[in-house]
């Protein structure tokens, strides 16, 4: 199989001329050539954290703080969460995996509530479909040992060591919430020695030198930060360092977009573009443990094609910028997944 057109090669997507080839799943060569196609071809997102449950209860909330939104037992989210139907929840949480699909994603990680039983969910809404469902189960050990690693609500709400130990014993990645819109569970988490950390908004000089030191990934979400009114992530420090992912989080409260994610990102921070896009692609695929996020011989041949000539993306002068601040799903002509070529 080939597709062709400017291609964003390599680790720091340089823009090429030529085309991609690929087979059984997996990229053979990145050849450059003259070509007539206006087409961008570019690595698929991993969107590093979402709630999708949350598909039942889009823009619910309005006004309400994130306690009063998202906080276990008796938040909003977790509310609606137990009165509703599962038929329902299964048809709504397709519909997002399906609209994540249209925008790029071929992979993501949703902290799944509900134990076991929202594992089983998630895996019935997205079977068939061409995009990688990690469920870091969470609520009870059982999630665990269905889905693909544990989510954790955060430090102050339990100490979750045990948990912890269990993903550890089993190799499976353990992740947690922390500095959201607090700061004491941020060193009880890192304590955990957690695979990755998500949010780390109000994070000090001092948490952040710790991260540094124990090499932890931090997916951010700061679309979701913005609407909660916990301020926004200070991604700029945490890219020096560590690895940070792009997550959507709540689909309740944003739509889950990779394109207005990195938009976001990208505005509001002095990252170039090539930093915004490793964080939508390949610093969430480390993290899923799936060998993708950059066009590679021998990577997965995870792709998404964007047309250079729709009226949005014609005339561009720097592709890669282009993707990250300008393209949307309009734009998407194909997205490719291993799956569909094996």
């Amino acid at each position: 199989m080939i597709v062709e057109g400017t291609v964003l090669r390599g680790p720091e997507f340089e823009p090429i001329e030529g085309r991609v080839v690929y087979e059984d799943g997996r990229i053979e060569a990145i050849e450059e050539a003259s070509t007539t196609s206006d087409r961008i071809v570019a690595p698929a997102f991993v969107n590093a954290h979402t709630h999708i449950g949350d598909s039942i209860a889009k823009e619910a909330g309005r006004g309400l703080t994130l306690e009063e939104l998202v906080a276990p037992p008796d938040g909003l989210k977790h509310r609606l969460l137990r009165e509703s139907d599962r038929d329902e929840m299964v048809a709504a949480i397709r519909r997002s995996v399906e609209f994540m699909r249209s925008g790029g994603v071929t992979g993501f990680l949703d902290f799944r509530e509900g134990g076991a039983d929202g594992v089983s969910v998630l895996r019935e809404a997205a079977d068939g479909l061409p995009v990688d469902a990690f469920a870091m189960g969470r609520d009870e050990l059982a999630a665990l040992e269905v889905g693909d690693g544990y989510g954790a609500s955060g430090a102050a709400d339990d100490d979750f060591a045990r948990e912890r130990d269990a993903a550890r014993e089993v190799g499976k990645p353990f992740g947690i919430h922390a500095g959201e819109n607090r700061t004491d569970d941020i060193v009880p988490a890192l304590d955990l020695e957690p695979d990755y950390l998500v949010h780390m908004v109000n994070a000090s000089a001092e948490h952040l030198d710790r991260v540094e030191k124990q090499e932890v990934p931090v997916v951010v979400c700061p679309r979701a930060n913005l609407v909660t009114n916990v301020g926004l992530p200070p991604i700029e420090d945490l890219v020096e360092r560590t690895s940070v992912a792009l997550g959507t989080d709540n689909v309740m409260l944003n739509s889950p977009s990779m394109f207005r994610e990195m938009e976001f990102a990208a505005k509001f921070t002095d990252l170039d573009a090539p930093e915004v896009l490793r964080m939508a692609t390949r610093a969430g695929a480390e993290i899923a443990g799936i060998d993708a996020g950059t066009i590679e011989e021998g990577r997965e041949a995870r792709l998404l094609v964007l047309d250079g000539d729709s009226d949005n993306l014609s005339g561009v002068r720097d592709p890669v910028r282009a993707v990250v601040r300008r393209a949307g799903v309009a734009d998407v002509l194909n997205v490719i997944h291993p799956a569909q070529h094996n």
